[in-house]
């Protein structure tokens, strides 16, 4: 990854802040200037300059696994729910080293997932969480520190009986409000670092869309181009992060109609359009996995897992209560 930092790359302090003198900080900004250029800006010889490009290239470059390799290290990659219905269908959670996305219209309980996962990424691992901190991205002002700490003391009434386990959790999950376009591309490629600083064991970006559409008329000339590049370096981004570090990445999405022509056949009579998830089909490609929540009616709403590698297409109601969401069984049963 070519936004990586020097010194994840495997170069020394010292040279690091030689570099960052002439504005070096990146693998992507030292493999853009010519050697001549490194060559004065670290105050090397020719030859260690060439060294340090070399070795920068080898670590930025995709490594190559076997199938059996990638088959042992994901068998046991996954990272509860904390809805056994909903982990069951995914074969065990979601899968880290991936993006999975959450999208549906406002109220629906997007965040309210986000909010659960965060206190599940906090538990012990006996409980089934990660024992890890959260990255948590907000671009909505959505956040809610009261009903994260609502969340944990009903869904895990016994663990946090105790205060102190309570304000720890809440001082696992980092908070970065950004709300624009740019200020979420930059905290992503700074994210390396802080997650390695934090111990971050799960990345949530809430929501993707929302800045992306405030900022883009896809309807102006050039717009649309731009929009898909930024998402593209988004995504690459995200990806990069997931599989670096084998954590999973959640996202929330907006959703958006396509209009039909009636006319031609496509749709029933009346019916003018389909919703669908925002920001196009070549974002789509970037998902791994994919729920789409809806209403069903004022109290009731709708899982539907629309896109998964391992979990057939599945459609689970749920209730958003004081523990967050509560997937409602066949038997009538609640989990």
């Amino acid at each position: 990854m070519t936004s990586r930092s020097l010194k994840r790359a495997g170069i020394s302090p010292e040279l690091t802040d030689q570099l960052k003198r002439h504005k070096i900080e990146s693998c992507k900004d030292l493999l853009t200037h010519t050697s001549f250029e490194v060559m004065y800006a670290a105050g090397l010889s020719y030859q260690k300059t060439i060294g340090m490009l070399e070795t920068v290239s080898r670590v930025i470059a995709p490594p190559f696994t076997t199938t059996l390799a990638l088959w042992k290290y994901n068998l046991d990659s996954w990272f509860s729910t904390s809805i056994p219905a909903l982990d069951k269908v995914l074969r065990g959670g979601l899968p880290c080293g991936s993006i999975t996305e959450v999208t549906g219209p406002s109220g629906c309980g997007k965040t309210q997932f986000c909010l659960m996962l965060s206190v599940v990424a906090t538990l012990p691992k006996e409980l089934g969480g990660l024992d890890r901190s959260v990255i948590y991205i907000d671009t909505e002002s959505a956040f809610s520190a009261e009903r994260l700490v609502e969340i944990a003391e009903n869904r895990f009434t016994d663990y946090y009986k105790c205060k102190d386990k309570v304000l720890q959790m809440a001082s696992r999950v980092h908070i970065f409000r950004e709300m624009t376009c740019q200020d979420v591309l930059c905290r992503l490629e700074r994210l390396e670092e802080i997650i390695i600083s934090t111990r971050a064991g799960l990345i949530i970006l809430d929501s993707v869309a929302s800045v992306v559409r405030k900022e883009f008329d896809t309807t102006l000339p050039g717009n649309l181009i731009h929009r898909s590049n930024l998402l593209g370096q988004e995504s690459t981004t995200l990806k990069y992060l997931a599989h670096q570090f084998n954590i999973p990445v959640v996202l929330t999405n907006q959703i958006t109609t396509h209009i039909v022509n009636q006319g031609s056949g496509t749709a029933p009579e009346g019916d003018s359009g389909m919703v669908t998830a925002a920001l196009g089909n070549t974002w789509s490609h970037s998902v791994n996995t994919r729920f789409i929540v809806q209403y069903v009616d004022g109290h009731q709403r709708q899982l539907l897992i629309a896109k998964s590698p391992v979990a057939p297409f599945v459609m689970l109601n749920y209730t958003i209560q004081k523990e967050g969401i509560v997937i409602k069984e066949n038997n009538g049963g609640e989990t």
